[in-house]
């Protein structure tokens, strides 16, 4: 017998925690399994238990904040744990999942999934060298271990994220060389309007620029990076000028670094929604192919709820307001007494995707952006493939990202595309003169993430297997 729930959540960050926390106060016993030793997420993301103490920032408050609920509430979370295959039986969901090197499963009537983010990071020459990291993997860094990607570090990229990057980077002692973004100052100045309906973090953006620029530090608008340069690790990053489609124009800048912080916006990470039969559609403004469900949290499938940034990219307040309501919803489809209307939660969370929508405009890469992407430059770090082998495979047919990953394993590394496939997906629509909305993403496959073996096979003895003697000749 497996262990059984009313609620199973995947995902503990500000969706996720604020939806098992609203299950259970309706009297739903509640699972959350999360990939993360804490709850909070990436945007919350716990310190690490050996850094006694550290100066407080919004993050660590409100995510203390989160814990704390999480303490407090009769929900269970399992921590550690990676969900590698949702399956349904009956009336139930099944979740497999990795725990301290084997594989478990539980049992659900109800599921949501809080399965949050994933960054896009424009492949250019040398970013696969020792020394550069995705802006959100440097966040992670920072946020759990108070250290910083390098001593010297360019950091760049699109939307605020950059900012934030660099301020905590100076915060923590380290320097920043400058700060390289594809957005012009008339990019910020349209995104004011809707950015007023958060005007805390106005503010807060406001004082890392002022930060930035009392402290001599250069801000590249306008600019992206051309190339990394090194053997073994990061020793310089050339800079360019790009056009008003992002496209690289004009000489180069060098600049000395030993590390480089990139990445260029947030997409949803919709694999597991894909996976159990939701549709896909295209919303550039939400951060590409995210899965159809409603503000609630309800999809098309009875019992199967989706909330956060895996349903659009709307930031971490529109996410935490969702996740209440898709609690609030997941808890009525089990208890039909449970009031899931909340009017005032509604607003709320519009007024807030408002604010993370505008965030998510100014990180939109535009076309020209691909032009950076060089012949020889690795597309997909996994099976070391360059751009000029997915355009071979272009070249004899393969018009689909399931056609190229078939041709070439691309996305079938470790990472399951993960890295990939979203800048794949571009260079078909670049070659094919189509518009990114004509090519969908690949299908989905277990294992959702890596599984060894080992862990399937569980513990036992070779000795003790029943195997049959020869046949006598």
């Amino acid at each position: 017998m497996i262990k059984t729930c009313d609620v199973a959540i995947i995902g503990a960050g500000p969706a996720g925690a604020n939806a098992g926390i609203m299950a259970a106060s309706q009297g739903c016993h509640t699972i959350i399994i999360d990939e993360q030793a804490m709850p909070g997420g990436q945007i919350w993301r716990a310190k690490s238990e050996a850094i006694k103490s550290a100066p407080m920032t919004p993050e660590i408050i409100d995510g203390d904040k989160l814990r704390v609920s999480i303490a407090e509430s009769n929900l269970t979370h399992i921590a550690n744990a990676k969900v590698w295959q949702i399956e349904r039986e009956l009336d139930e969901w099944v979740l497999h999942f990795i725990i301290n090197g084997r594989s478990e499963k539980i049992g659900a009537k109800v599921l949501i999934l809080a399965t949050g983010a994933r960054e896009y990071v424009q492949p250019t020459p040398g970013w696969t060298l020792p020394g550069v990291i995705g802006l959100a993997g440097a966040t992670a860094l920072m946020k759990r271990d108070l250290l910083t990607p390098g001593k010297r570090t360019v950091v760049s990229g699109t939307g605020p994220l950059v900012f934030f990057v660099a301020s905590e980077i100076r915060r923590l002692g380290g320097e920043v060389a400058a700060i390289v973004t594809p957005n012009s100052r008339a990019d910020w100045l349209r995104a004011l309007p809707s950015m007023s309906y958060r005007t805390d973090l106005l503010r807060r953006g406001f004082v890392w620029v002022a930060d930035l620029l009392l402290a001599g530090i250069p801000i590249f608008w306008r600019h992206a990076i051309k190339q990394i340069d090194g053997e073994t690790k990061v020793h310089s990053v050339k800079v360019s000028k790009v056009s008003s489609d992002w496209s690289p124009k004009g000489p180069a800048r060098l600049i000395e670094a030993d590390s480089v912080c990139t990445g260029h916006g947030l997409q949803a990470a919709s694999d597991a929604s894909q996976l159990l039969g939701i549709d896909v559609k295209y919303q550039l403004e939400l951060g590409g192919w995210v899965p159809e469900v409603e503000e609630d949290g309800i999809t098309k499938i009875n019992g199967l709820f989706i909330c956060g940034d895996g349903a659009g990219i709307r930031g971490a307040a529109a996410a935490e307001i969702q996740g209440k309501l898709a609690g609030l919803s997941a808890a009525k489809s089990i208890r039909p007494e449970v009031n899931s209307s909340n009017s005032t939660l509604l607003n709320s969370y519009r007024r807030a995707s408002r604010f993370g929508m505008a965030m998510t405009r100014l990180s939109i890469p535009r076309k020209g952006f691909q032009k950076l992407i060089t012949q020889e430059t690795i597309v997909c770090r996994c099976e070391s493939l360059r751009r000029c082998d997915i355009e071979n495979e272009i070249e004899t047919g393969a018009a689909t990202t399931n056609a190229v990953k078939s041709g070439s394993r691309a996305g079938m590394g470790p990472c399951g595309g993960k890295y990939c496939q979203s800048t794949i997906a571009k260079i078909i629509a670049d070659r094919e003169n189509q518009s990114e909305e004509k090519i969908a993403p690949p299908t989905p496959r277990p294992p959702l993430r890596p599984v060894s073996a080992s862990a399937l096979s569980g513990e036992f003895e070779y000795t003790d297997l029943q195997i049959p003697k020869p046949a006598p000749l």
